[in-house]
């Protein structure tokens, strides 16, 4: 019997889950929304509400999971990486709360719980599989080959396609988060009205610094020659770039797929839950007789059900530490 409580907190988001022999029986996120004032998040904003979302945020897992303190068994925590004063919220919290009820901590690298996301609910994907990360400050190639045995074969060597989404969107003048945004113009919109430079990267790599590049120029050339070039385009281009990303991305993990004779595919990630990138997905598949696994959408961003499974297959290895464990900003995969 396990009941693990688990906080996530790298980044802007409050969320707090619960998970009752493998199964999350709560998962509650709470949004900021101060840095929509801002076209981004501001760190030192994002723990200071951190800090006032903690407590309640727990509070209200409890009650959704309907579970008391004292039936806790563990805490699980986001150790890293994000943004340092925000981890230190939930850190602090985390060791508090264990400590208060004697009870064990378990820190997740929060890279590795999206991915074990595949594992909250059915279909789950086999052993070995390959799983396509892609958030705002990461896009990873990574060969699973048990719940903790995993490899990265391939990355970004510079900027991650969610930051490629959230440049384009403020060059487009969309407000903060744009990603989504870019998604729901996109659908509107000629995915092959406009074409943008592609990166030749080699191996399984992936580069997106020159894509923005190419957009700016491309934006900037237009709107010389008509001024009301976003408005009178902004469904085609959303489209056209979202196509772009998405080429770029499936072209690698179609590589790697044959590279590595896989064909047990997962995506995962907040841009996992880009509509465009999940309907390719999925065609792909067909195509190529590929077995695809995709999150629920509660389960693409930051959130605290990610923690709590790997938090739970941590707890049944006994993988513990203790409260001497800080922060790390920066985390090796």
């Amino acid at each position: 019997m396990s009941v693990i409580l688990a906080i996530e907190s790298s980044c802007d988001d409050t969320s707090v889950a619960i998970c009752n022999n493998g199964k999350i029986t709560a998962n509650v996120i709470a949004n900021q929304t101060i840095h929509q004032n801002y076209g981004g998040v501001i760190p030192e904003l994002a723990s200071r509400v951190h800090q006032q979302n903690i407590v309640p945020t727990v509070h209200q897992a409890l009650l959704n999971a309907k579970v008391d303190k004292k039936d806790i068994s563990a805490v699980a925590f986001t150790q890293g990486p994000g943004l340092f004063g925000s981890l230190l919220v939930g850190v602090s919290f985390a060791k508090s709360f264990a400590l208060a009820l004697n009870i064990p901590l378990i820190s997740v690298n929060h890279m590795h719980a999206h991915i074990l996301a595949h594992f909250i609910d059915d279909p789950k994907p086999k052993f070995p599989f390959l799983c396509l990360t892609v958030s705002g400050g990461h896009t990873q190639i990574v060969l699973i080959k048990d719940y903790f045995n995993m490899e990265v074969v391939g990355e970004t060597l510079d900027d991650a396609a969610g930051e490629a989404f959230d440049k384009t969107a403020k060059l487009l003048h969309l407000p903060y988060p744009g990603g989504p945004l870019i998604d729901k113009h996109a659908q509107n919109g000629n995915p092959t009205a406009f074409q943008f430079a592609v990166p030749q990267i080699a191996d399984l790599n992936f580069s997106f610094s020159g894509f923005k590049t190419s957009i700016l120029y491309f934006i900037r050339k237009q709107e010389k020659e008509n001024p009301n070039f976003i408005a009178d385009n902004l469904d085609d281009i959303c489209a056209s770039v979202q196509f772009s990303i998405i080429q770029i991305l499936l072209n690698k993990l179609k590589k790697a797929a044959k590279q590595f004779e896989i064909n047990e595919i997962a995506i995962a990630g907040g841009v996992s839950a880009n509509s465009g990138l999940r309907n390719a997905l999925t065609q792909i598949a067909d195509e190529l007789d590929w077995n695809v696994y995709i999150p629920a959408f509660q389960y693409c961003t930051d959130n605290a059900g990610m923690i709590a499974i790997a938090g739970y297959q941590k707890f049944l290895e006994g993988d513990f530490v203790g409260q001497e464990v800080s922060p790390m900003a920066r985390m090796e995969f």
